[in-house]
């Protein structure tokens, strides 16, 4: 039958004694003389079973070794079928081992049909627990996938920019090729992430999305390759990383120009071999992944700046794509202000919302910094404290110093923003916004058409 088996003693007649016995058996057995090289065989390679000796040195029998190796054994992998092979009598020693984890014991000398039964239950329970496993891995799975859409709303948007990127999408979806999405903060990267993995053949798999900006130089490599149990202090169980956890589908990896120099080669030595170590292992795991990253930098001037891997960012350009900022995506506007205000008057249980036109206007001369999601943001703070059913232009406040943060400090910008909060407190009304900045209408109006301010 299938199985392979561990068989650790330091009695060489012992040893081959159980292989003759078995080698017609099972599908695999291993012998070792030398306990030290339990973990370094357990690395290497994945046993049904463990047959273990409890005493190693001469003319000791207090199983103390025996359990010293049993506690190392489960420590590696706690699913583990450990056998302890103990001395007739040691009853004391075989009853402590099965409390501490040992699944059964055989004693010496042993009746061979009563050891290869033994085995054979053995092994099927081995198959039990791997089968559990693999039950508890799917059901995670799943929920991963569950959450996929709970919380993000479709790319929403008909402008000439947005239709592009639609376009795009559709070519590179039903591809393997790795995708670099740029953008400004909140104009829906991980949106385009998400429809793109939603649209591909690994629809029905993980999307397993990492902000690398939030992961500390420290958890980095636990968090996206994983560890196991004690390879570190807080390492209290085997773990794996994100990349086994997307493998199969699809990795996005957000802020990717926010990761430190020193961990990209890192990085990219994944995406070369196609293959990661846990911490604190040697043995490689193999991934299939489809890759999707997002910035909100300019690779190419970090690239010049000695910030950013040259060869990293060949390795994740395949496709690239370039969502506009909503100040350049015209009627989506009101497209995903609509879209808002239906979410949220529903959510919030007011029926009938509307904007007023001068409200609308408002919206539509702002310079949206923090694109659709401070819009988004906007609209659920008006309809949370508007005291109607028409939302004024008093009810949408913007943070002008979070605003001012956000936007270039270069003159051109500046004066265009200027201009955009000058037409918002004056109404529209061009006379009075020329008179607010201190120009002529004539300047203004060129001004209009020179920042494309409509």
């Amino acid at each position: 039958m299938s199985g392979k088996i561990l068989i650790v003693d330091d009695d060489i007649h012992v040893l081959e004694s159980l292989e003759l016995l078995l080698k017609y058996e099972f599908e695999k057995v291993v012998t070792l003389p030398d306990p030290k090289k339990i973990i370094e065989h357990l690395v290497l390679e994945s046993y049904d079973m463990i047959l273990l000796d409890m005493n190693f040195k001469a003319g000791a029998n207090t199983g103390e070794e025996g359990f010293y190796w049993l506690k190392k054994i489960l420590r590696h992998d706690r699913d583990a079928v450990v056998i302890p092979i103990t001395a007739y009598g040691d009853v004391d020693i075989a009853v402590r081992a099965m409390k501490l984890g040992a699944t059964d014991f055989i004693q010496k000398p042993w009746n061979s049909d009563k050891l290869i039964g033994t085995l054979k239950t053995a092994y099927k329970l081995r198959q039990s627990k791997i089968k559990v496993r693999k039950l508890e891995m799917e059901n995670r799975n799943q929920t991963l996938k569950e959450d996929i859409d709970r919380f993000y709303p479709g790319f929403i948007g008909e402008s000439p920019p947005v239709i592009q990127v639609f376009k795009i999408i559709k070519k590179v979806a039903v591809t393997d090729a790795n995708v670099l999405i740029l953008g400004e903060n909140g104009t829906g990267k991980d949106l385009v992430a998400r429809e793109i993995h939603r649209q591909s053949t690994r629809t029905d798999e993980n999307f397993v999305s990492v902000d690398l900006a939030s992961l500390s130089p420290t958890l980095f490599e636990s968090e996206l390759f994983g560890h196991t149990k004690g390879a570190f202090t807080d390492a209290r169980s085997d773990r794996e990383g994100k990349f086994e956890t997307a493998s199969g589908g699809t990795l996005f990896l957000d802020e990717i120009g926010n990761l430190p120099h020193s961990l990209q080669s890192k990085i990219l030595t994944v995406l070369q071999n196609r293959e990661i170590t846990r911490i604190g292992s040697n043995k490689p795991i193999g991934i299939d992944i489809r890759l999707i990253s997002a910035t909100n930098q300019n690779l190419i001037r970090l690239i010049e700046e000695n910030l950013f891997r040259q060869d990293l960012f060949y390795r994740i350009n395949t496709v690239q794509i370039e969502l506009p900022p909503l100040r350049e995506r015209g009627n989506d506007l009101l497209l995903l202000t609509e879209y808002f205000l239906i979410k949220y008057s529903t959510k919030y249980q007011k029926q009938n919302l509307r904007i007023e036109q001068r409200a609308m206007e408002k919206l539509k001369h702002y310079s949206w910094p923090g694109n659709v999601r401070e819009l988004q943001h906007a609209i659920e703070n008006a309809v949370i404290l508007c005291e109607s059913n028409v939302l004024s232009p008093d009810d949408f406040s913007f943070q002008t110093s979070l605003s001012l943060q956000q936007e270039s400090l270069k003159l051109e910008d500046i004066e265009r923003v200027a201009i955009e909060k000058a037409l918002v407190k004056n109404n529209g009304r061009y006379k009075d916004t020329a008179r607010e900045l201190g120009i002529s209408r004539t300047t203004l109006y060129h001004k209009l058409k020179k920042y494309e301010i409509q």
